[in-house]
């Protein structure tokens, strides 16, 4: 016989959060087949679909807000691409299985005989309902406490995703061109800066011998150098 799901209170201890709303908590972990099965014998209750839409905002809006703030040479597709990585459901079956959350679910007999607790669409449905439970019950301090849960396995994921270099960088693609060619002599040069201490806007001229191939504006140096290459990669064609 399955000791199976384990009591969600283990569950509340590996991340490190205990519910102030407990049956927030049972809500994120109860899979549809789950409330199927015992609406057919006359009980009533709620599967974690609704609390599933509202983590996917949830945990859409603390990866970009990383990404925006820790990646100043990321351009917006950059950020997209990355971002659709991390939170795709893959991703999600991942980190939810870090936390063993499959163990905890509430599944119908069936989808518990056939290994619904390590199918990757429950287990990343699940990851996001318990994300937004966790947004829910901590109040004013939800975004903080999401942001808790989910960032270290978005962080490591990103840096898997860098390290397999599907991240774009138009620096280093322009400074492959430029070395093809020969001896050529690529540099960037700030020409401009203007606004207040705490939010500059850098204009950056790429020069590739002292000839301008691009200028590329942003709120710190790298993100200007990095649109300042993209649009010399425009320019040689090798970029849309």
């Amino acid at each position: 016989m399955s000791n199976l799901p384990l009591d969600p209170s283990l569950l509340e201890e590996r991340i490190g959060y205990s519910f102030k709303n407990k049956e927030l908590l049972t809500l994120a972990l109860t899979h549809t087949s789950y409330v199927n099965e015992v609406r057919a014998h006359g009980n009533d209750t709620e599967s974690n679909e609704r609390l599933e839409f509202l983590g996917d905002s949830v945990l859409s809006v603390v990866v970009s807000n990383y990404l925006y703030n820790n990646f100043d040479e990321f351009l917006e597709g950059d950020m997209t691409k990355v971002r659709a990585e991390v939170v795709c459901e893959k991703a999600l079956a991942k980190y939810a299985s870090e936390i063993s959350l499959g163990d905890y679910l509430f599944l119908g007999k069936g989808e518990d005989k056939n290994n619904g607790r390590a199918n990757k669409s429950i287990t990343s449905d699940a990851f996001e309902a318990l994300l937004a439970a966790l947004y829910l019950d901590a109040g004013e301090n939800g975004f903080d406490v999401a942001s808790e849960l989910v960032l270290p396995f978005v962080k490591a994921e990103i840096e898997v995703i860098r390290s397999r270099g599907n991240v774009e960088d138009y620096k280093t693609r322009l400074q492959t061109l430029v070395q093809q060619a020969g001896n050529e002599h690529l540099e960037y040069v700030v020409t401009n800066e203007s606004g207040p201490a705490h939010n500059k806007l850098f204009t950056v001229e790429a020069r590739l011998n002292s000839n301008v191939i691009g200028v590329g504006e942003g709120r710190s140096k790298r993100k200007a150098e990095q649109n300042a290459a993209y649009e010399a990669l425009v320019l040689f064609g090798d970029e849309k």
